[in-house]
């Protein structure tokens, strides 16, 4: 079962808890099962790979790892960190998600 979530690929986010709090980056992949989202930049782990075709060296390979969504805040148009909320847009009777902050649809 997975539910709506205010954080999509594509949107940047700020870390607000954690290791890598204070950070910010792009979100690649969002995993609406587990809740979890992966963020460029951020919460960084070292692999260890063996010699492949694409790698023939081989080696550690520094990779990012899954940060639970309730610790990223998006960062809407103005550049701030805010919550987001959802309503329907008058024009395509559409739900959008809006910056609590501002007020401003995001994107």
């Amino acid at each position: 079962m997975s539910t709506k979530l205010n954080i999509k690929k594509g949107d940047t986010v700020k870390v607000i808890a954690g290791d890598s709090k204070g950070k910010q980056g792009k979100v690649l992949e969002v995993d609406t099962e587990k809740l979890y989202a992966i963020v460029e930049g951020v919460n960084l782990m070292s692999k260890n790979t063996k010699p492949n075709a694409k790698n023939t060296q081989g080696g550690i390979v520094k990779k990012e790892a899954g940060i639970h969504i309730s610790n990223l805040m998006v960062i809407d148009n103005t550049g701030k960190p805010t919550r987001v909320g959802r309503k329907v847009d008058a024009k395509t009777n559409k739900s959008v998600r809006f910056s609590k902050k501002s007020g401003e649809v995001i994107k």
